[in-house]
């Protein structure tokens, strides 16, 4: 059984630290698992994010998955980054088919090794610009897409639109078209609220509402990256929030 080690050899990622190079690649864990991802601080273009957020997510699909009552047979991680939700998936779902994608080379390749390290074989791998190559409906859509807004545009970072919930938006447009009947989004995501309103939560109501879902939506942190309202930005935001979105698609 190859080890995380073997397979960053393998892999050929592995820095020289006798020549004093520095690793651009950090391993964490969760569960006992080991996840390599991008070493801080997270700058490239292509950096592969793990953080606090990342527990937040596993902890919100494991929440999910001791409450759930409706069989999952399909399942996907859109936007998987190092493979943390999709690993999770699998590993509580061994008989389940788990797609996880992402437009990212990097995340994927890191992902792959992820998904060896663990010893995981129900997972397929795709690059996606959200669901554009990735076919079929699913039982379950998860996600922790990108949500602040970064002059960069840094793909794990930037989440689009004027306070950075283009992303977040555009999959639970997508999980409205994409899930079975009973099926379920979970997605976390983060939301600037602006003079005490949360214009995401209004906008996810009519969609979800319009589409006949039920919905359950809560922040988890009522205060994270707050450093970013000092930014041109957020100048008119109060603060920005974690928040957990669960819907279910039901019977028309």
């Amino acid at each position: 059984e190859a080890t995380l080690f073997d397979l960053m050899q393998s892999a050929n990622i592995m820095t020289n630290v006798e020549k004093g190079w520095k690793s651009l690649l950090r391993v964490s864990s969760i569960n006992n698992l080991l996840f390599l991802h991008s070493a801080y601080p997270t700058t490239g273009s292509e950096a592969v994010f793990f953080g606090p957020d990342t527990y937040r997510f596993a902890n919100a699909i494991h929440h999910f998955l001791i409450t759930n009552n409706q069989p999952i047979n399909r399942a996907v991680d859109i936007g998987a980054g190092s493979g943390v939700g999709a690993v999770l998936l699998a590993q509580a779902l061994p008989e389940s088919e788990i797609i996880a994608g992402d437009i990212n080379n990097a995340a994927l390749n890191l992902a792959r090794i992820n998904i060896a390290a663990a010893d995981i074989h129900n997972i397929k791998l795709l690059h996606s610009d959200l669901f554009n190559d990735i076919n079929g409906k699913f039982d379950l859509i998860i996600a922790n897409p990108p949500y602040l807004v970064d002059a960069a545009k840094r793909t794990y970072r930037h989440g689009g639109g004027q306070l950075g919930t283009k992303l977040s938006l555009d999959i639970v447009d997508a999980a409205i078209q994409r899930l079975n009947l009973s099926g379920a989004l979970l997605l976390y995501t983060g939301v600037a609220i602006v003079h005490g309103h949360d214009a995401f939560l209004a906008e996810v109501e009519v969609k979800l509402k319009r589409a006949g879902f039920t919905f359950h939506y809560h922040e988890i942190d009522p205060d994270i990256f707050g450093e970013e309202l000092l930014s041109a930005a957020y100048n008119k935001a109060d603060r920005i929030a974690a928040v957990v979105l669960t819907a279910r698609k039901q019977p028309r």
